[in-house]
Formats: C-alpha cells, structure tokens, sequence
C-alpha cells in the first residue's frame, strides 16, 4: 500500500469495457418521435372534443370524444376500424383513409427527424443518420401501440394487423425523409450489398428524367381529376347544397360535415382522375362509374361529395370528354422524358418515356390503393377505384401517347440548324457582313459620342508612333500573289444601305439642343461607304 502512494500510481476512472455510455442525443430522439405522435393525437383530440362539447345533443361523455380521437389518429395512418354497435349487429369495417389527415402525421414525424439530425450548438454531439430514424421511429411506435390499446375500448377500435403495418409504414417514410432532408439531400452511391449491374444501371441519366416525367404525368392526372370533380360540384350545385343542409342544423354538426368534406377532396381527386382514366370507381358491391355509363348507386348515404355523381345511365359526350385527361397526361410525360443532349438516340429517348410511364403506373396505382377502402360490411364494401386497374389504364394511356411524342420533341430539339454555311449565292454575303471587321462599328460610335457631347467624355488615346516609312511600290495586277516586291491589294468592304445621320442619335439632349443637332447634321447621310481595312503598326 505504501509502495502504492509514494510512486503516484493513479486510479483507473475509465468505464468499464461491458459499460456502454448512454447518448443524450438519442434520448432526445426518442422523446422527439413520442412528441410528434402526441401533437398528432393531441390536435385530433382538441377538435373532437370542440365538436362534442359545442353540440346540442352529445352521444356519449368525454371519454367516447377521446375514443373517437385515437380511432381518427390511427385512421389517419391507414389502420382499418372496426364498428360494433350497428343495427344489424354484424361489425362494419371503415377503411378509407382521408388523405389529408395523412398529412398531419406525416409532416410532424418528418419534423422530428429533423430536428433530430440538427445540431443547434457546435459542440453538440450529432448523431449517425441510422441512429437518428431508429431513435425517432421507436419513440413515435411506442405512443402508436399505447393509442392502439386504448381505442380498443371506443367505439371505433383498430384492427389489430391492420395498426401492425400501416402505422411503421408511414412512420418509417416519413422519419427516412426528415433525416434525408436534413443531410442535404444527398444522391450517393447505392449501398455495396446490391448487385454491381444495379448500381451501375441506377445512376444512368434516364432514371432521374422517368422520374420526373412520371410524377408529372401522375400530376397532371391529379389535376384533371380536380378538375372534373369540381366541374360535377358546380353541375349539380342545387343537390350538393340540399345534402349540406339536410344532414343537420346546428353550426357544429355542418362544421363537422364540412371538415369531413375537406379532409376527402384528395380522394376525390384521384376518384375523378380514376374515373378520366377509363376504369372509373365502385360505389358498392354492384355498381361502378365509369364515363362509358354510371347503373346508379341506391343504397348510398347523403353526403355532399356523393351528391356531384355523374346521372344514372348510358354514357354521353359529355361525360366522353373526360378523357382528354389522360390525353393531356400522356403528352406530359413524352415532354418531360426528352433530354436535351444532341448525343442521345431515339431509342434512348423512347425508353425513358416507357420508363415514365411506369413510374406514373405505379403512382396511381399507390394513389388509388390509398383512397379507396370499404365504409360497410355488405353493400359498401367495395367503395373507391380499383387499384390495379387504375394503374394498368394509366400506364397504358401515357405509354402509348409518351414514346411517340417523346421521339418527335427529340427530333424537332436535335433538327440541324440553319446557318451561314447552309445558305448560298447572294443570301450569304447578305448575312456575313463583315461588321466586326469593316470598321464600321467605330464610325457609327464616334457619331454617337459627338452627338451625345458631354455625356460621354473623350477618352484618351496614347499617341501612336509613327511606323517608318515605307517605299511605295506600284501594284501589279498581273503579278502573282506572294512574290517579294509586289504588294498585294488591300480587302475593300463595300457597306449599302447605311445611313450614318447622327441627328437621329441624339435622344438624351434638350429640345433646342435636338433641333439644332437633327437640322445641322454633322455629316451628310451616306448611302454606300467605302472603308478600308485598318492598317496594324509594325511591331516595335
């Protein structure tokens, strides 16, 4: 012991090896995604809870306000509810999503990977952008599966497999695209473990332009489908107002209605772009709309949006004329698909429109698939597009319309152009006329400077010295060009046409000034000038 102290020997105050030091950061992480699930739920919760306090007759107490909270927060994830007290005692599942609910907890997990990968201080640990989307996407699970549990005793409980996979689904993309963004955005190399063609083929040119090409075709969908949606609202105005009204007539419960309204305009948008498209979308076991017909739907509830359905029966021009959707899709993506390097070929081109298509293909066919879902057990089982069919219909009318458009754009982008060396005879001297090497260009501006007096002060130029003199030799025209002691003719640049009246230039001058300048010309107009090449000093 002594020999301990008298040498100074310190103690070891390192950690343990087995110990592992415990992240502040990923701590912050995780209580990061728990709060943006809370201001989810927390918002939805607020507002029902508004809505039932301000209604005249309230169904059930608080806690069936805040059960219907939790069952519209995991709705928003896509979960699938379960209704069990219907008249006719058989559960009615509720599986279509308002897409704009999406939105909310979309953007609140994307904010919390954020925030998450950002350091606010320089000396604050940053954490890897693996650790971060785990931190986060573990927090958000843990409130999801709380809210699960605790809806199951509302009268809108959650189908357990359903919350199994949607919630992580959209946890997962949303928390991938914080942590993205807050990286910068970056496209680096793909990870080592795909295979090398892969790699390789992902970075080539045409898969970011069918990107582009296809989200602007599925765009173009999106806004047609918009569009027809609300051409149907305006159409049948009178129908749509007396829904809104017979549904209720207190303030809260059409605020309600409207809210619901709002909440499915997306779906209504891809309903119309569905419905442009050819397939059209299903209001129950028995009955599609389709712009080839629609058989009438009785059984459907009142509801504004429903109220804007095409009329029972056999198609007509009118409802024909929806087709110029896709039409219009098509054109996009052939457009967008066309690269504007001269080196690329037509076969080049064509693919990346096909590519295009695809990826526009796949969009709706997500799209569809995420606004439609059943409402009922029997009748309204089926309600909303069909999602293969929506996206095989746009895939097939953007193909066939892209390649060929795509092909052309490139051809008419790539067409050889037309110049000096592609004229002949007259039409070339006409346009090569010499005005950067005749001289020309310093006349007109020593006219200019003199008419525009003090505006532009003389500049000075150094004298140049006078180059030694040179014995004149007369030129003979019969002798050959390059032999010594024979100096060859001078280039002469005749100029027609120029008229070299300054009293024309002068525009910044008083009204006397002007006057005077336009009636006392400093020189005469020229029609022709002969001007002769300037002759360069010799060297020194």
């Amino acid at each position: 012991m002594t020999q301990v102290t008298e040498r100074g020997t310190p103690l070891s105050a390192a950690p343990r090896a087995g110990v592992r030091r415990r992240s502040p950061a990923a701590a912050a992480c995780v209580v990061g995604g728990a709060v943006a699930a809370g201001l989810g739920l927390g918002f939805l919760a607020v507002l029902v809870i508004v809505l039932w306090i301000s209604s005249p007759y309230p169904d059930s107490g608080p806690g069936g306000a805040l059960h219907l909270a939790a069952g519209l927060w995991l709705l928003a994830h896509g979960t699938e509810l379960v209704r069990y007290d219907t008249l006719s005692g058989v559960p009615a599942p509720v599986g279509m999503t308002p897409l704009l609910l999406v939105v909310l907890p979309a953007l609140l997990m994307r904010r919390a990977a954020r925030l998450g990968s950002a350091a606010e201080e320089d000396d604050e640990e940053v954490l890897p952008a693996g650790a971060v989307f785990s931190a986060v996407l573990c927090g958000y699970l843990t409130v999801g599966a709380l809210v699960t549990a605790y809806a199951a005793g509302g009268p809108l409980s959650a189908d357990p497999i359903s919350a199994a996979w949607h919630i992580p689904l959209v946890a997962v993309l949303a928390a991938a695209a914080g942590v993205w963004g807050a990286r910068g955005r970056p496209l680096g190399p793909l990870p080592s473990w795909l295979p090398r063609g892969v790699r390789k083929a992902v970075v080539r040119p045409r898969y970011a332009l069918a990107l582009r090409a296809g989200a602007g075709g599925a765009l173009v969908l999106l806004g047609g489908g918009a569009l027809v949606v609300g051409a149907s609202l305006v159409w049948h105005g009178a129908e749509v107002q007396s829904s809104f009204l017979s549904l209720t007539g207190v303030w809260s419960g059409r605020f309600a209605v409207l809210l619901l309204a709002l909440t499915l305009i997306p779906n209504a948008m891809v309903w119309g772009a569905a419905y442009a498209l050819g397939p059209g979308f299903a209001l129950g076991a028995d009955a599609t709309a389709t712009p080839l017909g629609f058989p009438g739907a009785p059984g459907l509830p009142r509801f504004p949006l429903l109220e804007a359905l095409p009329a029972e029966g056999p198609g007509t021009p009118l409802t024909w004329a929806v087709t110029g959707v896709p039409v219009v899709a098509g054109l996009a993506v052939g457009w967008f698909a066309v690269r504007r390097a001269r080196e690329v070929s037509y076969g080049e081109t064509a693919l990346t429109a096909a590519l295009g298509a695809v990826v526009c293909g796949l969009a709706m066919t997500g799209l569809a698939a995420a606004s439609a879902g059943p409402l009922g057990s029997r009748r309204l089982s089926e309600f909303g597009p069909v999602w293969w069919t929506t996206g095989v219909a746009a895939f097939a009318w953007t193909a066939v319309l892209a390649v060929p458009v795509a092909v052309a754009v490139h051809a008419w982008r790539t067409r050889p152009a037309i110049g000096p060396d592609a004229l002949e005879g007259d039409e070339a001297v006409a346009v090569d006329d010499g005005w950067h090497d005749s001289g020309v260009r310093e006349i007109r501006w020593a006219a200019m400077r003199k008419a525009a007096g003090a505006l532009i002060p003389d500049i000075a130029v150094p004298p140049v010295p006078a180059p030694p003199a040179v014995p004149v030799v007369p030129a003979d025209p019969e002798a050959p060009v390059g032999v010594p002691g024979v100096r060859a003719r001078r280039a002469v640049t005749v100029v027609s046409g120029l008229d070299l009246d300054p009293g024309l230039l002068v525009g910044v001058a008083g009204a006397a000034e002007v006057a005077e300048a336009v009636s006392v010309p400093l020189a005469p107009p020229v029609v022709g000038a002969r001007v002769l090449a300037r002759r360069k000093p010799p060297p020194e």
